[in-house]
């Protein structure tokens, strides 16, 4: 069977765990050299040789600071000398914080920000040059349901307003890169289950643990779904796609909760 990303180099920020491990694997699967970056080094060290034990292409700069505008340039820029260029681009790295409007400090409300916009913006915009010069070039944002409703169980203002603005930034990108044939799209996923949202939102003792049961298909979702829509959205199989933001949530943010 043809492989999706044969011949292409991809950038995956975020792969020393969850979704972008899972995106490593899976695009390096499909035949992409996957350049990935984190800030965990032991993490990195794990997903680079879980790629290499399946066979695939995978090279990992770690610790590596996304909201360090000067190294960032440094990793897009070495790896498209390294590698002739860059195809795709996958910005999956995030982290956040949750507090509700009268608790979020200024200062979690800016690591927020930068923790979730910059990280994204950075990568983006010093790959763009070289996105340009490839023949099918793709980027791939990760946004959230939580930049398309509000939550009465989850405090979250900021993350809100930074994955509402990952969505924005998808369209606008879109726009902008369409004469250049770059195509720009995002993956919003609703719950997923990682060790941070098992140990959190899906605790025994917070108010969303039992959240399944209002996601019409009944279960929550796992890295693979998500990074399995990412993959489409990142190969040629969506030639015609972009500005898109497709949801990953079980049908979670389509329908009003139930009266069980």
């Amino acid at each position: 069977m043809t492989q999706r990303l044969a011949g292409k180099v991809a950038l995956i920020t975020g792969t020393a765990r969850c979704q972008g491990r899972a995106a490593a694997l899976l695009f390096a699967s499909e035949g992409a050299t996957v350049v990935g970056c984190d800030l965990d080094e032991a993490d990195s060290l794990a997903t680079a040789e879980l790629v290499e034990q399946s066979g695939g292409s995978f090279e990992s700069t770690a610790p590596l600071n996304l909201t360090d505008e000067r190294a960032v340039g440094q990793w897009v820029d070495g790896a498209a000398a390294r590698f002739g260029g860059i195809d795709i681009l996958y910005a999956s790295a995030a982290a956040t914080r949750f507090a509700p409007l009268e608790a979020v400090t200024v200062e979690d409300w800016h690591f927020v920000l930068r923790h979730e916009l910059d990280v994204a913006l950075l990568p983006i915009q010093h790959a763009w040059k070289h996105l340009k010069k490839s023949s099918a070039p793709a980027v791939v944002l990760v946004g959230s349901t939580a930049g398309l409703t509000g939550s009465m169980t989850n405090h979250r203002v900021a993350h809100s307003v930074t994955k509402g603005g990952i969505i924005a930034l998808t369209k606008q990108l879109a726009a902008e890169g369409a004469p250049h044939g770059i195509r720009v799209n995002c993956v919003s996923p609703g719950m997923i289950r990682t060790p941070a949202t098992t140990a959190d939102l899906l605790a025994s003792d917070h108010p969303m643990r039992t959240i399944a049961r209002h996601i019409p298909l009944g279960q929550i979702g796992d890295a693979n779904e998500v990074v399995k829509c990412s993959l489409f959205l990142a190969s040629d199989d969506a030639s015609y796609v972009t500005g898109a933001n497709l949801v990953v949530d079980g049908g979670w943010s389509a329908v009003l909760p139930g009266s069980w």
